[in-house]
């Protein structure tokens, strides 16, 4: 306790002498909003980037139109010769050779965590309570292997499910990277894969939020391999697997396994009534959310900031999702350097506006275009994603996704979406 207080007295996050109760994650803390630093202590570390702006009037908002986008897959684009990431140097693992582990990788956990703190902690956002209640429910169909329990349905409980099973762990050699486990190409930093469909389609179920520290605000599905949409299936886990088991059983034939499955839905429905869990696929929290969403964005989910009574906080890009498209894609397609770089002006003129927009705290503009390149697909376009999205998430206050998008950026694979491999 003596040594506790003394690192308390003589450390915070500027080195100077603090009172403040010292942060368990120590100096392996995540975090970067300067909220938490008001509160807690920190062994020294290099001070956040202070960006001082001031307020003024903007434009209002415009939503366009609803096209979808098909995965560009076939336009393979030149890589980026950014090998920015450096190697992590003894962080948080007391003397142990840190050689072969990039610094994106999740810091090892401390100890004392109880599931909840760990999975927080590993994934850098926190799982609402049907999330434990969800796989308690597969406990009671499958003990032995609660991941499999929705398996005649061609689903399987995955990523944040993967710590509660022991499935994910670290190992001697290697350390998993967690936030990169199930998150499939399209999947934004918003999205949280939890559930896995079929490996043709890519089909899987996630918690969609508007900001880490807080709940999800509906559960979506998505096809990496057919599209980028992310498609609300209800407002928990129960409600979105209650859809598929009513869609599937409403095909299927074999009249056992139709009997099987129905037999799943009967005791599903009763476990989710008892737990006061809504089933409905669109619940008045979901349509109240529909009201706040200032843009649609590429991925159909939508952005929420927050706009005040000046109208401050969001302003549209100057150009439609149709002519985006088309700009992305004169990129994406060009034949040779000289003409991409040709290309890229329309959108380094776009960019050049979000600057002015962020000078006048419309701080959503950035924020919209930089998740439409990122839904759009293409590693040209990586290095634009970084610009537009390390600003608008440290602007927003939501760093967490930063840090989950910095990392997929890294290695946003196509196929290999798993870290148990």
């Amino acid at each position: 306790m003596e040594k506790i207080k003394e690192e308390t007295l003589l450390s915070n996050k500027n080195g100077e002498e603090t009172n403040l109760p010292f942060c368990k994650y120590g100096s392996n803390c995540y975090r970067k909003n300067p909220d938490h630093f008001k509160q807690f202590s920190h062994p020294k570390r290099k001070p956040d980037i202070n960006i001082d702006s001031s307020p003024k009037k903007k434009r209002k908002i415009d939503n366009d139109d609803k096209e979808s986008e098909t995965p560009p897959s076939e336009n393979k684009v030149e890589e980026e010769n950014n090998a920015e990431e450096s190697k992590e140097e003894g962080k948080g693992n007391e003397g142990k050779s840190n050689e072969n582990e990039d610094v994106l990788e999740c810091p090892p956990t401390p100890p004392s965590m109880d599931i909840k703190e760990e999975i927080e902690w590993k994934f850098k956002v926190f799982m609402p309570q049907d999330f434990y209640d969800f796989w308690d429910f597969c406990k009671m169909q499958n003990e032995s292997s609660p991941s499999d329990a929705l398996i005649d349905l061609g689903l399987q409980l995955v990523g944040p499910y993967d710590v509660l099973s022991g499935k994910l762990s670290a190992t001697k050699n290697k350390r998993p990277n967690y936030v990169l486990h199930y998150r499939y190409y399209y999947d934004p930093p918003e999205f949280q894969t939890v559930v896995k469909g079929d490996d043709d389609s890519q089909f899987h179920l996630g918690y969609y939020r508007d900001e880490p520290k807080k709940a999800p605000v509906f559960v979506a599905s998505n096809k990496s391999k057919v599209n980028n949409l992310f498609t609300p299936q209800g407002e928990n886990l129960f409600a979105a697997t209650k859809l598929q088991l009513d869609v599937t059983i409403g095909k299927i034939k074999d009249s056992e396994k139709k009997q099987s499955l129905e037999k799943l839905l009967k005791e599903m429905c009763a476990f989710a009534k008892k737990h006061d869990y809504s089933l409905d696929v669109k619940t008045p929290a979901m349509k109240a959310r529909e009201r706040l969403v200032v843009a649609k964005t590429f991925h159909g989910a939508g952005i929420i900031v927050n706009v005040d009574e000046n109208d401050v906080g969001y302003r549209p890009i100057p150009e439609t999702n149709a002519s985006l498209k088309k700009i992305f894609k004169s990129i994406a397609d060009s034949k040779n350097e000289g003409v991409r770089m040709k290309k890229f002006e329309a959108l380094q003129e776009l960019t050049t506006i979000v600057q002015f927009a962020n000078d006048e705290c419309d701080y959503g503009q950035g924020y919209e275009l930089g998740l439409d390149l990122f839904s759009y697909g293409g590693d040209v376009f990586h290095k634009t994603i970084k610009n537009l999205l390390s600003v608008a998430y440290q602007l927003l206050e939501r760093e967490e996704f930063w840090e989950i998008l910095e990392a997929h950026l890294a290695q946003r694979n196509v196929d290999d979406v798993s870290q148990l491999k």
